[in-house]
């Protein structure tokens, strides 16, 4: 049973490198598609900016957590690595504090921009895609990289606590 719940939590917490990885990929085949099509038939894909737009959109905020996780967004440390140990402290629990409510704040605003998208009914002038279905990854996005900071921040600290 612990064996399945630990197989059950890897796929989950990867489900969001997949989903970037396929958008990535329908990215990449449909950019190569695309390209002969214009230049070689002489005949472009007129929807191919928006499958493009809304690709890049899923990549940036389905990798988003994962780059909590890993450990992969930008930081500018120096500062805070000149500071005695109490004070790192202190300013890890701000920076932890800031991070969790920007986020958060993102999370309330990209709620209020899909509400927008559903009551006006917009969608992309060739496909006919909703735009509440493209930006939908924003708020599970923002949901996760809470998520993932939070699971980040305990792990380091127990590491800094085990060492």
């Amino acid at each position: 049973m612990k064996e399945n719940r630990s197989i059950l939590v890897k796929v989950l917490s990867n489900l969001d490198i997949a989903v970037a990885c396929i958008a990535i990929v329908i990215l990449i085949l449909a950019t190569f598609i695309g390209v002969p099509m214009r230049y070689v038939a002489g005949k472009p894909f007129t929807w191919l900016e928006e499958v493009q737009s809304a690709c890049l959109v899923w990549i940036v905020f389905a990798s988003a957590g994962a780059a909590f996780r890993t450990g992969s967004h930008v930081a500018i440390e120096m500062i805070v690595d000149r500071l005695p140990a109490k004070a790192q402290k202190v300013w890890k629990v701000c920076i932890a504090v800031i991070v969790t409510v920007v986020i958060g704040f993102l999370f309330i605003q990209s709620i209020g921009y899909i509400r927008m998208f559903l009551n006006n009914g917009r969608s992309t002038p060739m496909l006919n895609i909703p735009y509440s279905m493209i930006y939908i990854i924003c708020p599970v996005s923002f949901i996760l990289q809470i998520v993932s900071y939070i699971v980040t921040a305990v792990r380091d600290r127990d590491n800094v606590v085990a060492e």
